[in-house]
């Protein structure tokens, strides 16, 4: 069995990021999809080949432990190749676990055979050959929405076939989150759509919860008020009590992001507020402060 250069199959070095990692991904995917290349044989298996890399390369302990192979597999080229090279001791992670691939076999469909005898013996089966009726894999392709979509569920339409085919996106899905279309991909084989959810300028996620800034001016955080609050629901008021502190974080209980399995239960909301001093004063209002300055508190 040859040893698989996962690095090489996206072009990207071993200390590559997520982020670089998936850039690649992406790029290639497109460039290989059988959308875009029908009828290439050549096409599609690089297009699988690609999508096995990412498999391993994208999961921090897939890639781990790959990482520790291919150190291993280095060396034992470095000593002139004594013997043959024992990919047993691989078979499954972490610790020769072997891994379920009931798992692999939902996101790839059917059995798994369309993977390699390499990723079989290194993740999948503990050293077992896959059986020669196993079923082909389906394909990914990556889908963006943004903050809000993810936050409220979205449709998308895809060409299946011939045919338009409505998905529906469910809300709280994040970054990563893989979507099952059945019969959607070339061939009638699944399309399982990996969800990237864009970057919101107003709301930081983090889990299921979200974090945003609102602002008032001093006399609000001294003397107390309202404060105007974006939420995917619309603009809420939060109550200001006197003597806010600059940078004092609200915690808005359950106006966060939905779960995905239960978009009844959502996480919390926090605001941090942001105090606004004036740059320019009245001389009403300079005399007032200046006043207000000689008590002591």
């Amino acid at each position: 069995m040859d040893y698989k250069d996962y690095y090489k199959i996206l072009g990207v070095d071993r200390k590559a990021s997520e982020d670089d990692i998936r850039k690649a991904y992406r790029k290639l995917a497109k460039q290989y999809h059988p959308d875009y290349n029908p009828n290439n044989k050549q096409s599609e298996d690089r297009f699988k080949e690609i999508n096995e890399a990412y498999e391993v390369l994208s999961d921090a302990k897939k890639r781990s432990h790959y990482d520790r192979l291919g150190s291993d597999y280095s060396q034992w080229q470095r000593r002139g190749n004594p013997g043959d090279f024992n990919w047993d001791q691989y078979g499954g992670f972490p610790g020769g676990t072997r891994v379920n691939m009931d798992d692999l076999n939902e996101m790839f469909g059917g059995s798994g055979g369309s993977f390699s005898d390499f990723f079989q013996t290194i993740f999948g089966m503990g050293g077992a050959r896959p059986s020669a009726r196993s079923q082909p894999q389906g394909y990914q392709q990556e889908l963006e929405i943004t903050l809000e979509e993810a936050y409220k569920g979205t449709t998308r339409l895809f060409e299946s076939n011939g045919k338009q085919k409505q998905v529906r996106i469910p809300a709280g899905v994040r970054t990563g989150s893989k979507v099952r279309v059945a019969g959607a991909g070339p061939n009638g084989l699944d399309l399982y759509l990996i969800v990237e959810v864009a970057e919101d300028r107003r709301f930081e996620r983090r889990g299921n919860d979200l974090h945003t800034t609102a602002t008032v001016n001093v006399f609000t955080a001294v003397l107390g008020g309202e404060a105007d609050v974006e939420t995917f629901e619309g603009r809420i008021k939060l109550n200001i009590p006197a003597g806010t502190q600059p940078d004092q974080v609200f915690r808005l209980a359950g106006r966060g992001m939905p779960h995905v399995k239960n978009p009844k239960e959502k996480g919390d909301l926090f605001v941090k507020l942001k105090v606004q001093i004036p740059r320019y004063l009245s001389s009403k209002q300079r005399e007032l402060l200046e006043e207000a300055s000689k008590i002591k508190f």
